[in-house]
């Protein structure tokens, strides 16, 4: 039964790599982008000062985010969500697209602090309207949520329920937690949490984040790979294969109704920096969790 299983996995593998190198016609600029949604609390909180400053958690959050983006490459596209501003009607500051510097700054120093922190309700927006941009860029490109906030969620309850999706739909989630007096709960939930107790650390850690936007990244050999997915718990093993279950590009939250038309991502060769080896570890991974359920399953039998 284990040659079995090694069979089936090796065989998973080698197409995995097939189909990381097939040729598409939509290839190019347009469908090859880097696509990252900031999301800004403009919670009462951020109206606080940071420790030992003069400046407010918003304003020296605002200055973060400027400074870094005028050096983020050109092909980036950005978005701006931000939620609880006391002077804006409309929660897309900077909808996700091309950059204007000229506008995009504007629209990053126009946020007022002043409300509550939906968090939750809008990892889901932040989200969904990556997922509809991978979809329309056929799964080309980079695809990643960056939050910043000074507290927790008011809904926590929907972040449970969203992040664990997110992560299983391929999403890279950022969280930098400004000038916290404990650690995020998010921390233990996202790819990468970052403390910023003043504002030298807090313009650190955005342009962390987005130096990790245009890395390649690295693979990791086998071996160590199923050493590390080995520990996973079952039933959070089966969490995210029932989110990559779901049609890849479809609002988080809900499976597709009967008769929805499929939006799952295309995994093909992408142009750029080793895009293909990005998609040969996505599905290598996959692949490793899907046998080691299947492994544990034989084992207790």
């Amino acid at each position: 039964m284990r040659r079995k299983i090694i069979l089936i996995f090796n065989t998973a593998l080698i197409l995995a790599t097939l189909l990381s190198v097939l040729p598409d016609k939509t290839s190019g600029s347009e469908y090859d982008c880097n696509n990252v949604v900031i999301v800004l609390d403009a919670s009462g909180s951020m109206k606080n000062k940071m420790r030992g400053t003069s400046m407010k958690k918003m304003d020296a959050a605002k200055v973060a985010i400027q400074e870094v983006l005028k050096q983020v490459p050109v092909d980036t596209h950005i978005g701006l969500l931000v939620f609880s501003s006391s002077n804006l009607n409309e929660d897309w500051v900077y909808p996700l697209g091309p950059r204007d510097d000229a506008k995009l700054s504007k629209a990053i120093s126009l946020p007022q602090a002043g409300g509550r922190t939906p968090l939750g309700a809008y990892i889901k927006k932040g989200v969904d309207r990556l997922l509809a941009e991978r979809a329309r860029q056929h799964g080309y490109g980079s695809y990643r949520l960056l939050i910043v906030t000074d507290g927790e969620a008011q809904d926590r309850d929907l972040v449970d329920r969203y992040v664990p999706e997110v992560v299983g739909r391929g999403i890279t989630i950022d969280v930098v937690g400004v000038d916290m007096k404990t650690t995020h709960t998010l921390a233990t939930m996202v790819h990468s949490y970052r403390r910023a107790d003043d504002p030298a650390s807090l313009k650190k850690a955005v342009a962390e984040v987005f130096a990790e936007v245009a890395d390649t990244g690295s693979d990791i050999a086998g071996e160590d790979a199923f050493s590390q997915l080995a520990a996973i718990p079952d039933e959070t093993a089966a969490a995210m294969l029932s989110a990559l279950s779901i049609s890849g590009n479809d609002p988080i939250g809900g499976k597709a109704g009967p008769g929805s038309p499929s939006k799952k991502t295309t995994f093909r060769k992408q142009s750029g920096k080793s895009k293909g080896i990005g998609t040969i570890v996505l599905l290598f991974f996959i692949m490793l969790i899907a046998v080691i359920i299947i492994w544990k399953v034989i084992a207790k039998r």
